[in-house]
């Protein structure tokens, strides 16, 4: 049995790496349904990110990864046009699944449940995947060469 009936988390997933998969397990551990937002294109400009992959393949990234790595797993990927997505106003969502990086917008998401008269969500953090180097792994890491997406060094000196 699982804790919660449905959580929900977000991203953009340009490059899917393990920074990824693992906020993804943590909240397939934690639920049986766990709602995605994927940030749209737009909002992901707005936000300063200039993603490699446009939101359709992003899209497609993410269900194929999810679809073998989590299999039988129940998941709905929506498309996020702001920081909460459908978080704010479904009521059956129980928890919000954050990295260290974003756990400050757990606060943020229940007052505007508050304004909304639903219940506040609990907030679920998971702890960054660091790469081999001891720092975080990221896209823009990633899309720098510095790393690959399980977070090994990759040598410019090849």
């Amino acid at each position: 049995m699982t804790k919660f009936a449905i959580v929900a988390m977000g991203g953009t997933f340009d490059i899917i790496h393990k920074g990824h998969t693992t906020l993804l397990s943590n909240a397939f551990d934690v639920s049986d349904n766990v709602i995605i937002g994927l940030t749209s294109d737009e909002f992901a400009a707005k936000k300063g990110k200039i993603p490699i992959n446009n939101y359709d393949q992003r899209f497609e990234n993410l269900t194929n990864v999810i679809s073998k790595e989590f299999p039988n797993k129940l998941f709905e990927i929506s498309k996020l046009e702001n920081d909460f997505g459908p978080a704010v106003l479904k009521k059956e969502v129980e928890a919000l699944i954050v990295s260290d990086e974003t756990s400050n917008q757990g606060q943020k998401l229940n007052e505007l449940r508050a304004q909304k008269n639903l219940p506040p969500v609990q907030i679920v953090t998971v702890p960054m995947f660091l790469a081999k180097d001891g720092t975080r792994i990221s896209t823009t890491r990633i899309k720098n060469s510095e790393i690959d997406a399980d977070g090994n060094l990759l040598s410019i000196d090849k």
